[in-house]
């Protein structure tokens, strides 16, 4: 399944990742997000309706579902059992890591650190999190960090937008991005799903002209 998501990643190269106040919104932003040409969505257990969001997102056929903000296996469960395909951790957790490999969902732990790297070398992980990547130095930190590490591919989210996302997506070893600016906060809260499915067509045809 691991293999399953990196193929995603690597075709889709950029993960909308949602802040949900309202599971009632779910069904619409899944619709606007595939009619701008992305069938993934990650969904952060920020908020109380993250676990019944992606229960009605999963059951759309044509959308790939996560979790992210995923920071205990107590949550992982709860995820899997809402739907999500795969978990997104913003730190390194092998509890995290370990449940998802009981459960057989793929993971993409977050690293911020050298130690980090280490940590997720020594537990047979590949694939990654940087967060908060603008925090903590943009293209520039990962460019640096790929030197020593070059058996680690990364998916920087958090400071990434329309403006920087070609500077990170340029890297080699950055396998995708995930971001939020497709999708804002404010424009699911006031139900203005035509803003999202525009904002998310727009970042497909920037995408596909790197």
């Amino acid at each position: 399944m691991m293999n399953d998501l990196i193929d995603r990643l690597e075709k889709l190269r950029v993960v909308p990742v949602v802040v949900i106040d309202d599971a009632n919104a779910a069904q619409e932003l899944g619709q606007a997000v595939l009619q701008g040409g992305l069938p993934v969505l990650e969904v952060t257990f920020r908020t109380q309706a993250a676990p019944s969001a992606i229960k009605i997102l999963s059951q759309n056929p044509e959308l790939f579902v996560g979790a992210g903000t995923v920071l205990n296996a107590d949550q992982v469960d709860t995820a899997v059992q809402a739907g999500a395909s795969f978990i997104v951790s913003p730190g390194f957790s092998l509890a995290v890591i370990n449940r998802c490999r009981e459960l057989g969902v793929p993971v993409l732990p977050g690293v911020a650190t050298a130690s980090d790297m280490m940590a997720a070398i020594a537990a047979g992980v590949e694939i990654v999190k940087f967060f908060p990547a603008g925090t903590l130095g943009g293209p520039g930190a990962i460019k640096d960090y790929a030197a020593p590490f070059p058996g680690i591919r990364f998916v920087p989210t958090g400071g990434i937008t329309t403006q920087n996302v070609a500077q990170y997506l340029s890297i080699p070893q950055v396998l995708a991005v995930g971001g939020s600016w497709m999708v804002p906060r404010s424009a699911i809260a006031e139900g203005d799903f035509a803003k999202i499915a525009t904002l998310v067509s727009q970042t497909v045809t920037q995408v596909r002209g790197l």
